[in-house]
């Protein structure tokens, strides 16, 4: 009998250690309340970003910087708009980031948007679809799709920088209102994320 017991006492803390010793698996919820954090301190670090590139008097990498706020800024509020809906509050942020040279910037930008295209916004996307969480999939992809714009323009940006070639750079940008979608020089007649026409976008010039 004692035997017993003491086997019992044995399973019963390899099972504590196992739940306590091992990282939760984060759902749907939690990713969204991570998004809209990450956007929206994105938003705010571009924002002060494109101040920055206005003071080093590369004014169309500081609208490049604004047209992303503003795109960062429509994610956010997508992903808290289908969080709300989910019965779900989002706490307070308090974004936090530093501002360095533009260059710097440039590279910093750069280095988050492959954070999110190459692992975040794909394992965000995955769970949500997993949890048929079809609204949450499709906001998560909307900001996907755009963060891989976002890349390629900051990317051309730093190359016409280092070249002192600023003149290749687009004197305007313009953001789908709908996805956040950003365009340079290569403006379609609708967006190719959600459809929606060229009248409908906004232009940061």
């Amino acid at each position: 009998m004692k035997d017993t017991i003491l086997i019992g006492v044995l399973c019963f803390a390899v099972a504590a250690v196992t739940v306590n010793g091992c990282k939760k698996q984060e759902g749907t919820i939690d990713n969204l309340k991570k998004a809209i954090t990450g956007e929206t301190t994105a938003s705010a670090k571009y924002k002060a970003c494109a101040k920055k590139a206005k003071e080093e008097k590369l004014d169309k990498i500081a609208r490049l910087f604004e047209a992303a706020s503003l795109a960062e800024s429509i994610h956010a509020k997508k992903h808290t708009a289908v969080l709300e809906a989910a019965g779900a509050k989002m706490d307070p942020i308090l974004p936090q980031f530093m501002v360095k040279s533009t260059k710097e910037n440039l590279r910093n930008a750069i280095k988050g948007e492959s954070h999110e295209i190459d692992s975040m916004y794909p394992e965000f996307i995955q769970k949500a679809r997993d949890e048929k969480e079809d609204d949450s999939a499709f906001s998560f992809d909307y900001a996907f799709q755009v963060e891989k714009k976002h890349k390629e323009l900051f990317t051309e940006a730093l190359g016409a920088l280092e070249k002192n070639e600023m003149k290749a750079l687009p004197d305007t940008y313009l953001v789908c209102l709908v996805c956040g979608n950003t365009f340079g020089a290569r403006i379609p007649d609708a967006c190719e994320i959600c459809g929606v026409p060229e009248k409908d976008f906004v232009a940061i010039k």
